[in-house]
């Protein structure tokens, strides 16, 4: 029986077959086998993972969505203007201290605040006022951040894995045993304030009373603070002074340590998932 040829196959087309008709087996070079491949992985890219635009668009959408963005991006702002003036410390510290109070309110800047209000060369009453807003800035954030994530939100605050849980339970057992007072006393509690303050917001705390408590927890900090410096007195004023005059070396110093420090937080989150997962994997 005689065997029939088949029919033949068509030949393959590059994918622009507006400039060019050659077909692909007479092609040569490195590309010449990529030519049909790339799109079918684009085609394939677009079913299982939309586009960046369209999940930003999908999220904005939604109040909620909108709402989380806009809280999120208030706490990014706020934690990179908490970094802006650290290399100025130096500078400021035994020069205009009060100033780098309202600018950093930094616990050096309120000892150096008190001290020099000792001494006479800055005013007590603004040594005590001038870091009160910075201080206050964060707060209402964070507890919107609990009441918009809830209990998630300490995975974000407090670092994910086992110790994040471990924080996020310490933070509303402090709530619920010490109630409005944790709160008050989020400044010497053994747990991040940032957690304290989230976890009102996911367990119902009104944003007025919140607001309130937060107030006088921060001036009682403000006030402990400021008044050690004032008790110091002079001996404060000549370490300031003399963390000044080497403020160049000082701040080149801070430099390397806050890169060395954004490099190892970097290095820690691209590890941190694979351990989240074996961690969960052994539990299982």
């Amino acid at each position: 029986m005689q065997r029939t040829n088949p029919t033949p196959r068509p030949e393959r087309w590059s994918v622009n077959a507006n400039r060019s008709h050659t077909p692909l087996t007479e092609r040569t070079g490195p590309w010449s086998r990529c030519h049909l491949k790339v799109p079918r992985l684009a085609r394939r890219a677009g079913r299982t993972a939309p586009r960046p635009q369209r999940i930003i668009g999908a999220v904005l959408a939604s109040e909620r969505g909108r709402r989380r963005a806009i809280c999120a991006a208030a706490l990014a702002l706020i934690g990179v203007y908490s970094f802006a003036f650290v290399p100025a410390e130096p500078s400021l510290l035994g020069r205009h201290p009060v100033r780098l109070e309202a600018l950093s309110a930094s616990t050096e800047a309120m000892i150096a605040g008190g001290a020099f209000a000792r001494v006479g060369k800055a005013s007590l009453e603004l040594a005590l006022l001038a870091p009160l807003p910075t201080l206050l800035m964060a707060g209402p954030f964070l507890w919107w951040a609990g009441r918009l994530w809830g209990p998630e939100a300490a995975a974000y605050l407090g670092g994910r894995g086992p110790r994040g849980r471990r924080r996020a339970d310490r933070a509303v057992r402090a709530l619920q045993r010490y109630g409005s007072w944790a709160v008050v006393l989020a400044y010497v509690l053994p747990v991040p304030s940032t957690l304290i303050y989230a976890a009102a917001g996911w367990t119902g705390m009104r944003l007025r009373r919140f607001f309130l408590l937060d107030l006088a927890g921060t001036s009682l900090w403000v006030a402990l603070v400021v008044g050690l410096g004032y008790a110091i007195g002079r001996s404060a004023v000549h370490v300031t002074q003399a963390i000044t005059h080497y403020s160049l070396v000082l701040t080149l110093l801070l430099a390397v340590a806050v890169v060395a420090a954004a490099g190892l937080y970097v290095r820690r989150a691209r590890t941190r998932p694979t351990l989240y997962r074996a961690s969960e994997q052994e539990q299982r």
